[in-house]
């Protein structure tokens, strides 16, 4: 992977250069390591190679290596798809101007690995219904689990991932020996194809309502309990859209479709918390 460039960085590359440094130690991974950078009048060199400084170099924007010249990334085929830089290191992503993972009070890596702590993820079968960046399935692996099986609906938000650093890569697929499998596809279309009782635990952290209302309904909560295993749990993000301009309380809303589906279901955080019940 080439580096990625964010406003932070290229102003610390420029101060650097301006004070007569001719090296400056920064982070070209969003703040997964640092590194050395020789800094020349006209250039920056990093593993051998030189690049170009920015002429304009955006605040919510990263910025990566595409043979000639950095570019943002970001990608619009029916919506606006971007990686946008946070102060935590791991990014967040938007969809036309959408937040897609809370970062206001945490990281959103960090969120990541307290909901996934959530369904205790060791030794199990978990399916991550819409699998974003990927940071669920990153916890899950790290959190021992014997197998993800993450879906992503959206090839823009795919490409996203393969230039995250944050994000799980291939070397965690099945033909490198890995545990997680990601499938390009919705999941509201491909969960009727899922066995009965064939996961662990479920991880459910879908687009706003707006944009996908089918992964509220309750047709969609009973096909995610008839795949999940008796007494198996389930995270549900649901954040707390138009609550205080409406006063519509979202995540009791969707708590009472899953209690209808065969779950005991509870308000957790910013999502809820169910358990699959009965004997099927």
């Amino acid at each position: 992977m080439g580096p990625l460039l964010t406003s932070k960085v290229h102003e610390a590359l420029l101060a650097a250069r301006s004070a007569g440094a001719t090296e400056v130690s920064c982070s070209l991974d969003l703040d997964r390591s640092t590194t050395a950078v020789q800094l020349r009048a006209d250039a920056w060199i990093w593993d051998q190679r030189a690049f170009p400084y920015l002429t304009r170099c955006r605040e919510r924007t990263i910025y990566h290596w595409a043979d000639t010249g950095f570019e943002p990334v970001a990608r619009f085929t029916s919506a606006l798809i971007k990686l946008v830089p946070t102060e935590w290191g791991p990014p967040t992503f938007e969809i036309d101007g959408i937040k897609m993972l809370p970062t206001a009070h945490v990281s959103p890596y960090a969120d990541a690995e307290r909901k996934v702590g959530l369904i205790a993820p060791a030794g199990k079968l978990i399916l991550d219904t819409c699998g974003g960046l990927g940071y669920f399935a990153a916890w899950c692996l790290r959190g021992q689990a014997q197998h993800v099986y993450s879906y992503e609906a959206n090839p823009d938000v795919i490409w996203l991932r393969s230039l995250n650093p944050w994000s799980p890569d291939n070397r965690w697929a099945p033909e490198h020996g890995g545990a997680l499998t990601l499938t390009v596809g919705d999941i509201a279309e491909r969960i009727v194809t899922l066995p009965g009782a064939s996961v662990d635990a479920i991880l459910h952290d879908p687009p706003r309502f707006g944009i996908a209302g089918q992964l509220y309904s309750q047709v969609f909560y009973e096909q995610l309990a008839r795949v999940l295993k008796r007494r198996g749990r389930l995270f549900h993000y649901t954040g707390s859209p138009n609550k205080l301009s409406s006063g519509r309380d979202f995540a009791n809303e969707v708590a009472t479709r899953l209690r209808h589906a065969g779950f005991a279901a509870e308000l957790n955080g910013d999502g809820v918390l169910a358990q699959k019940t009965g004997n099927a």
